[in-house]
């Protein structure tokens, strides 16, 4: 019998790929599946992104580039990283990788050994744990509340701080809560970790996608001592539908981006090149489509917040980025004497025919994440399905 290492037995898998590949299984069958499980805009790739693909392919632009990236993308996140949020970086500071998960990846195994601990507030993306798992490392929780918008403050990160502390995941806008840490706030947990020398994973990857006047706020742009302890990453896949392509990047001081950069040449090579030339286009190119779809996810947005606070035994705040909402079904699932969410989940599914993701999955039991990243028609349709679901429960 083959012995796996202890590695890979020890990580889970992703329940939000799990949830969406299930759902998209159903569909095969013929089955009509509402799927609120998936983090990827419904807008297809802007044209003038397919357009520079297309080009790059016809110039025969199909061959190995740096493990790096090209030139011009780093080049191009730079001065984004610049323009947009006042992070002053050379080239030479900034990977290309597979995605932002990509990137959270080989920063982990670039600067966790093990005993070293990682501070990750909760909710969480399901992929920080495992990730740094898989890196040797040790993940601490810190719970966020409800009452408090899941902000997480400087008050809360002191009291899971040690001497093994080696890094901290910040996620604002946050997936799954939506959540968006304020500025003043931000700049305390900056201080906070830049005076103990603990790192900052700083993961934007719902920067543009933010609501009701708020701003985001890069953490490295605060001062130039809490950029020298700050990794920011990002992709290209929300801001510009492209989850596909898998673009991402990360930019922070140039020993880890070195480091990234070897993770880089040892495994996948390089990011796709053809994708790399698309990047270029989405950094570079038109922009205006993003207030569009910002005015689409908003609409959407209040729509299911307000449709959900309407069921019975159901409460949600308004998110304030993203594209995901996080209502409280734990009355639901209570009354309807489910084991927990995930077999509420199962029964959504089964019964209701509509796909989410359990709240453990992100480290806080009892809620479910409803993505509104798709049409309008889906969301009512969906939405009119786990309110005849939930009175059911609620009214036995």
């Amino acid at each position: 019998m083959i012995k796996l290492s202890k590695r890979v037995v020890n990580m889970n898998p992703s329940p939000t790929m799990a949830i969406t590949a299930k759902a998209k299984e159903m569909r095969r069958k013929g089955i009509d599946v509402v799927g609120f499980g998936a983090g990827e805009p419904d807008f297809d790739t802007p044209p003038h992104i397919k357009e520079a693909a297309i080009r790059a392919m016809e110039e025969g632009f199909t061959r190995y580039t740096p493990a790096a990236g090209i030139p011009e993308l780093r080049e191009a996140v730079a001065e984004k990283l610049k323009r947009e949020n006042g992070i002053d970086y050379s080239p030479s500071h900034v990977v290309i990788t597979d995605g932002a998960k990509f990137a959270l990846f080989s920063l982990m195994l670039s600067v966790i050994e093990e005993g070293d601990e990682v501070v990750i507030p909760a909710p969480y993306w399901v992929t920080y744990p495992e990730q740094v798992k898989f890196a040797g490392g040790t993940p601490v929780f810190v719970e966020t509340s409800e009452e408090n918008g899941f902000v997480l403050t400087v008050d809360l990160l002191e009291k899971v701080v040690t001497d093994k502390t080696k890094l901290l995941i910040l996620c604002s806008p946050s997936n799954p809560t939506g959540a968006v840490i304020p500025a003043k706030e931000l700049e305390k947990i900056g201080k906070f970790c830049a005076e103990r020398g603990i790192l900052i994973a700083s993961d934007e990857c719902y920067e543009k996608l933010l609501y009701d006047g708020e701003k985001h706020v890069s953490i490295a742009s605060i001062s130039p001592e809490i950029r020298q302890v700050t990794i920011t990453i990002n992709a290209l896949s929300k801001a510009y539908s492209m989850t596909g392509w898998r673009v991402g990047y990360a930019a922070g001081p140039e020993e880890i981006i070195s480091s990234m950069i070897k993770i880089n040449s040892q495994s996948i090579s390089n990011v796709n090149a053809i994708a790399q030339k698309a990047g270029v286009a989405a950094l570079t190119g038109p922009q205006a489509f993003l207030g569009d779809w910002l005015k689409a996810f908003d609409e959407r947005r209040r729509y299911m917040v307000e449709k959900l606070n309407s069921i019975p035994g159901v409460t949600c705040t308004i998110p304030k980025g993203a594209f995901y909402a996080f209502p409280n079904v734990k009355t639901v699932i209570e009354k309807g004497g489910f084991k927990d969410d995930f077999e509420f989940a199962d029964f959504l599914l089964e019964n209701a025919k509509i796909a989410a993701v359990p709240g453990s999955a992100f480290g806080y039991p009892g809620y479910m994440r409803f993505s509104y990243a798709t049409s309008m028609e889906n969301i009512k349709k969906g939405l009119d399905r786990f309110e005849v679901a939930v009175k059911a429960i609620m009214e036995k």
